[in-house]
């Protein structure tokens, strides 16, 4: 197969020709793709907006909740000895616990075992509340042995070895505290010193099962447990030490869970502000302009957020408008918390709270919360925008490689034509060659005639 080389007979630049007729084929292409990393940029600036403004939902969205405004938390005087947790049917009160026992659970132990090798046989029944466990003891069974049949059989009891100077003895607990989770240990056809095991019998009870007393507000009362679950509606108790004074276990408006949902609110909407400022302003010093600059769902949103922070709701008449509150509206378009003597005031009345901010249709938070959700819903401005310039991205991208094809036709199309008038041109060359050739002879015979 010939090798060839276009332009070198023709000295025709085929190669240089047909590569700078493509570049202006391309230059269309060039302007695409252009265009389209300006539509992946405001896609990108869309997303991060759409993101922005679904933390401002959930904010406002709390804060839109009647029950976010009902929340209380509870505080002990002693905690190490009564601790207290608030659930959300617990109501504002104040109470006095004493303990004067905590719930236990029983403790037997064996006399010191002389032969912990081999026990004897028979069999040994353990009773908890009129419920009697059988365990069969065989012959040659160890003290560990026992211990890990009493413990497979779960009759209330767990079993383990305690060991000092004077030998090995075996210690059976209650599972659960409580009077009514008290055992007894009977034994049958003991041989050796399973008999030993027997309570009431020759068996120490160490710590009487028995259920925890204490008191709230003097009126006495018992448990089997130390956790007290809805012993006071709402709340949950723990008792930890016999106390010897009086612990007040107080439920309160939750004003630390309020003011942080407030400041959430407040973050998430700065966060938005900021974006938004950057996105859409025009840096002189840098000439260079936002992704979201003119982008009108993004103005629209932008006046609609700073007007919103200057509504004045009729839902409350003590808390019309933000600022009532304390949050006032910056030169930058942010939110500040500028007056904390008026918040602090504003939580210690929950119930108004309530009413300003969740009152439906004219609450202050329900406005954000109806734009967000209008924003960001299936036909929402954002939704539609971020929709529309992931479609123009697409189309971008198919374009490109329409004409992608195109230049490629276009290239061989123009190499083949090229190609063949280099051909011609080097015929052409050869010819003019082979005329002059014979000129020259033609020439030099003339001159030698005369």
């Amino acid at each position: 197969m010939a090798l060839s080389s276009p332009g070198i007979g023709s000295g025709l630049d085929v190669n240089g020709i047909v590569n700078q007729l493509v570049a202006l084929e391309r230059r269309p292409i060039t302007l695409l793709a252009t265009a389209k990393t300006k539509l992946t940029s405001k896609l990108s600036s869309m997303g991060l907006l759409q993101s922005h403004m679904g933390n401002l939902q959930s904010a406002a969205g709390q804060l839109a909740k009647s029950d976010f405004w009902s929340k209380n938390s509870a505080t002990s005087s002693d905690a190490a000895s009564v601790a207290v947790t608030a659930r959300a049917t617990a109501v504002a009160a104040s109470y006095s616990v004493e303990v004067t026992r905590l719930a236990a659970s029983q403790s037997l132990s064996t006399p010191v075992m002389a032969t912990p090798e081999d026990i004897g046989t028979g069999t040994l029944t353990i009773t908890r509340g009129g419920t009697p466990v059988e365990i069969v003891v065989g012959s040659g069974t160890s003290l560990s042995e026992l211990r890990d049949q009493i413990n497979a059989a779960e009759a209330g009891v767990t079993a383990a070895i305690v060991r000092d100077a004077q030998g090995e003895r075996l210690v059976l607990t209650g599972s659960e505290t409580g009077a009514a989770n008290a055992v007894t240990v009977s034994v049958a056809g003991a041989t050796g010193q399973l008999g030993d095991l027997a309570y009431p019998g020759a068996m120490t009870q160490d710590r009487a099962a028995v259920d925890a007393q204490f008191t709230i507000n003097n009126l006495p009362m018992t448990s089997a447990v130390n956790t007290l679950e809805d012993v006071i509606d709402g709340l949950d108790l723990t008792l930890s030490k016999v106390t010897t004074a009086p612990v007040t276990v107080k439920v309160s408006p939750d004003t630390a869970a309020m003011r942080k949902g407030i400041d959430d609110f407040v973050t998430a909407y700065n966060a938005l502000n900021t974006f938004l400022n950057l996105q859409t302003k025009y840096d002189e010093a840098s000439k260079t302009a936002g992704a979201l600059q003119g982008d009108q769902a993004a103005l629209g949103l932008q006046r609609t957020l700073r007007s919103l922070t200057s509504q004045v709701s009729d839902a409350s008449a003590t808390f019309g408008r933000l600022s009532d509150l304390g949050i006032m509206l910056q030169r930058d378009g942010s939110l500040k918390v500028e007056d904390e003597a008026k918040m602090t005031a504003a939580l210690a009345d929950p119930a108004e709270l309530s009413t300003a901010f969740a009152t439906a249709d004219t609450g202050l938070a329900q406005g954000f919360k109806r734009l967000a959700d209008a924003m960001l819903g299936t036909d929402g401005v954002l939704t539609t925008r971020a929709d529309g310039l992931r479609a123009g991205v697409k189309r971008n991208e198919r374009e490109q490689e329409r004409m992608e094809d195109r230049v490629a036709r276009t290239q061989e199309r123009l190499m083949k034509q090229y190609q063949a008038l280099d051909a011609k041109m080097n015929q052409l060359t050869g010819l003019s060659n082979y005329v002059t050739q014979q000129m020259n002879m033609l020439n030099s015979q003339f001159t030698r005639k005369e």
